[in-house]
């Protein structure tokens, strides 16, 4: 379970401020907290696909996001304009849902997973029929990586 008062002190003391929230989702939803650089659209578009998936996404601006992604091991080769907390893991970039899916059900013994930059067609950097190939990585605290899906 997770402790909300530690959080809370790192949020205001990372200059946090509070995002605007979306439609309620079904109690079921997973709840995602998702930090982003201030103004940055393509990290709501990406929130948007989770949330018509079902999850009940909450943005937050960050004054200093990368001080919060060391906080919470994101190795640099993979960080990007935001990072999300889900369920006890991180996940960095425009990750697709299926391979949040995939992390949520099997449950490895990793921090998170991401992806690096910002692929055409990934979530919320879609661009008409064009796809680039990317990879989605696995990583643990100690910034060991590994690759988790290949997109």
């Amino acid at each position: 379970m997770r402790k909300t008062a530690p959080l809370t002190a790192a949020m205001l003391a990372l200059g946090v401020t509070a995002g605007h929230g979306q439609a309620a989702p079904t109690p079921a939803a997973k709840a995602v907290t998702m930090y982003k650089t201030v103004g940055c659209g393509c990290c709501s578009v990406w929130a948007e696909h989770l949330r018509k998936a079902g999850f009940k996404v909450s943005s937050m601006e960050v004054a200093d996001l990368d001080r919060l992604k060391t906080t919470y091991g994101v190795p640099r080769a993979i960080q990007t304009c935001h990072t999300a907390l889900v369920d006890g893991y991180v996940v960095e970039g425009h990750v697709p849902l299926d391979a949040i899916q995939k992390l949520l059900t099997e449950r490895p013994k990793v921090a998170g997973i991401g992806v690096a930059g910002m692929p055409i067609g990934s979530p919320g950097m879609e661009s008409g029929s064009r796809h680039d190939a990317y990879e989605v990585v696995a990583f643990d605290r100690e910034g060991k990586t590994s690759t988790y899906l290949k997109k």
